[in-house]
């Protein structure tokens, strides 16, 4: 199509994203659908460009789906739009620009604006333009959240490329009942699910066209032990496949009805995303996140020991009342659950969340542009909050990665035998010192930072340089055949790995590689066991 009446956009963060909310839109639009299009562009791209190649399609009305992570790129887009093409109707929706309308530039740019779920406002003002020539009196379009069932399915307007290259995004339910003062989907308090039969038909429908990875956007999936049991049973009845399926999960509830179905997946083929944010009870109650946390515990421990899960965990630094040395705590008693991975937030101030209520009495104070991120508060000052940022990024490259496993045991050793036995302080450390070796922050090759990492281990920590070496080429050649880098070479004395070669996980082949790396460290720790 090379003149569409309707042109459906967005920047997606990375390639690998799929707009999934651009095919809710598409796939309601009813008879619009022949006169409309689809395309896709990423933040990396210049804004310059995508405005000449929407230009260049001309369609009467473009509409665009803005994220927290493309506001900025998404209004540079629209304001060339509207000088050079003005008679373009600019409609823009999404998260990002649903609350705080009247405040954003983005919003005053565009000409119209659809504040919460657009799948039938869109399709509505579509055909009274096109087909009426009328368009609202009001900048700003709001109505009834749409009835669920009610929705057309967008499962089949994934693309044979959606398929083979992108993350396939899947939803059972909207929603939370949870009123957790960061989150956006606290505002929606009522959970609505879709029509699961027909939901799973879709989902048999992308498998037999070959998707075998699947990223579940619930908030909370297994709110409902009744239907999450039997999403899993579908996914269990055709794991042979290969498949591999992400969910978010409350922290604090899993039945043993749903133990006895996670224990039967292969490693692998599983991974939960599980957001316990504080460990610190008074700081849970002041953002109202009610959780239990010997429940957590004891979660955390069947499925790290019982079960072949791969586990990523969150925390939020930043919270109001959360002070370095809770977080810090809360950080090492996640670490003991053994979670794959821990993802290490800084706050951001989401438009139209509660959390706002906190900026006086704990003196919050946010970065004006996206992502909102947190600056100080009340028991984190500036520099401590930019410490965490640091932090964060080095767990990603060493913590998270699965490319330190063996090292990160070795600290782990380490940091028992300190005074205060503190894991996150000992990384606070090397973060630091790392901070000053790689100022730039970002492009750091990994045989870089494996050198940074043997000269803190050697020269600061004052290990054993053969401990150091061994632990360091187990993790560098290890797992991919690559040559011993220079600087851990030595000639006297062969490498003698200190800790156990860890042996592959058996998982399933469309287990992505970070995760894979994980699971074979689980698998050697239970092995040693």
């Amino acid at each position: 199509m090379l003149t569409p009446d309707i042109l459906l956009t967005t920047l997606n963060a990375r390639y690998q994203h799929t707009a999934f909310g651009l095919k809710y839109l598409y796939a309601n639009l009813d008879e619009l659908q022949p006169r409309t299009q689809i395309l896709e562009f990423t933040t990396q791209q210049n804004p310059r460009e995508i405005a000449e190649k929407i230009i260049q399609l001309n369609p009467k009305i473009v509409g665009f789906g803005v994220y927290i992570w493309n506001t900025r790129q998404t209004q540079e887009v629209i304001s060339v739009l509207k000088r050079v093409a003005p008679q373009m109707i600019v409609v823009i929706g999404g998260p990002e620009v649903s609350h705080e309308t009247d405040r954003q530039t983005i919003c005053h740019l565009a000409d119209y604006t659809i504040r919460g779920e657009a799948d039938f406002l869109f399709r509505d003002f579509c055909k009274n333009y096109l087909e009426n020539s009328q368009l609202p009196k009001n900048k700003w379009i709001s109505g009834e959240l749409p009835e669920i069932k009610k929705i057309a399915s967008p499962y089949s307007f994934y693309t044979d490329e959606d398929i083979r290259n992108r993350i396939i995004y899947v939803e059972a339910s909207r929603g939370c009942p949870y009123q957790c003062e960061y989150c956006l989907s606290s505002l929606d308090k009522k959970v609505r699910n879709f029509e699961l039969t027909q939901f799973l038909s879709a989902i048999d429908d992308l498998i037999a066209r070959g998707a075998r990875q699947f990223k579940f956007l619930d908030r909370t999936f297994n709110l409902s032990i009744s239907t999450c049991s039997k999403i899993l049973q579908f996914f269990l009845d055709r794991i042979s496949l290969g498949l591999f399926i992400h969910f978010e999960m409350v922290p604090d509830r899993l039945p043993d009805e749903l133990r006895d179905l996670i224990c039967r997946f292969p490693p692998g083929a599983l991974q939960f995303e599980i957001g316990v944010q504080t460990w610190n009870t008074e700081v849970s109650r002041l953002v109202s996140r009610r959780q239990d946390y010997s429940k957590i515990i004891e979660n955390f421990k069947f499925l790290t020991q019982e079960t072949g899960v791969h586990i990523h965990a969150d925390l939020i630094a930043g919270l109001p009342g959360e002070t370095l040395e809770t977080f810090a705590h809360g950080f090492n008693t996640l670490l003991e659950l053994n979670p794959h991975e821990i993802q290490l937030g800084i706050l951001k101030r989401l438009k139209g969340t509660p959390i706002c209520r906190h900026d006086s009495e704990w003196q919050m104070l946010y970065q004006d542009e996206p992502p909102y991120l947190v600056l100080q508060t009340k028991t984190m000052n500036f520099e401590t909050i930019q410490k965490l940022t640091r932090i964060s990024k080095f767990w990603d490259l060493i913590g998270n990665s699965g490319n330190f496993c063996q090292t990160l045991q070795l600290l782990k050793s380490y940091a028992k035998n300190l005074e205060d036995h503190s894991f996150f302080n000992l990384f606070m450390e090397l973060s630091d010192f790392l901070s000053l070796r790689h100022p730039q922050g970002n492009g750091i090759s990994l045989v870089n930072l494996v050198e940074s990492v043997w000269v803190y281990l050697s020269q600061e920590l004052k290990i054993t340089p053969q401990i150091a070496r061994s632990v360091l080429i187990e993790d560098y050649t290890g797992k991919i055949k690559r040559d011993t880098p220079a600087f851990l070479k030595n000639p006297e004395d062969a490498p003698q790995t200190q800790l156990s070669r860890s042996s592959a996980a058996k998982g399933v082949s469309n287990t992505p590689s970070r995760q894979r790396k994980h699971l074979a460290q689980n698998h050697a720790r239970i092995d040693a066991k």
